[in-house]
């Protein structure tokens, strides 16, 4: 077994505890609501499935926030940050006007 120094074993316990730290700070974050006035300012739906064609002539099948350049976080989350709405995250599944290709 290796002799790790106190020193090393602090600088990584510190590290991980920030990342742990972290990774809860993006799980406790609120969901952006759909009635959130950010949110009806853009169409956002939590399911592109539900957005309104008619009103989103814009919108194309496959679009969602995870494949959208503004989404800030991994095509396979759930939620994830938007640079639109601060700390709130948006669900992957979901749309708005403001959708950009990758």
């Amino acid at each position: 077994m290796k002799n790790v120094s106190r020193r090393s074993f602090m600088i990584f316990s510190l590290g991980m505890g920030s990342a742990l730290w972290l990774s809860r700070a993006d799980a406790d974050a609120p969901h952006l609501s759909e009635a959130d006035p950010a949110a009806v300012a853009v169409g956002y739906k939590e399911d592109a499935a539900k957005i309104d064609k008619s009103k989103y002539s814009n919108y194309s099948a496959g679009q969602t926030c995870a494949n959208c350049s503004l989404f800030q976080g991994k095509s396979t989350d759930a939620w994830g940050g938007c640079t639109l709405f601060g700390e709130k995250l948006v669900a992957g599944r979901g749309w708005c006007a403001s959708y950009t290709n990758m």
